[in-house]
């Protein structure tokens, strides 16, 4: 009988464990359908990207340049990313 116990105790315990998954995803589910009512942004003076592509780049050698398109736009003056936004606008 032990057995028996044993095999129903385990089956309730999955049963119980989906369902509290199931809701579990639901809330999760809800959450992400509720926009957020703010959008915070932060300007800095420095790209964090940039500085730390910089100290790898006096490290070593890069393979594939996969990072000099951004580099490139970075380090202007920040004008061309500004004007690029604003023409896309017009």
């Amino acid at each position: 009988m032990s057995e028996k116990d044993n095999l129903e105790r385990q089956l309730s315990d999955m049963l119980t464990e989906g369902e509290l998954q199931q809701q579990q995803d639901r809330e999760e589910k809800e959450r992400e359908l509720i926009s957020p009512r703010y959008e915070i942004r932060i300007q800095t003076k420095m790209d964090p990207i940039v500085e730390e592509t910089k100290i790898y780049r006096g490290m070593a050698k890069e393979l594939d340049d996969r990072y000099d398109k951004y580099m490139k736009r970075a380090e202007g003056d920040g004008t061309s990313e500004s004007k690029s936004l604003e023409d896309e606008k017009s």
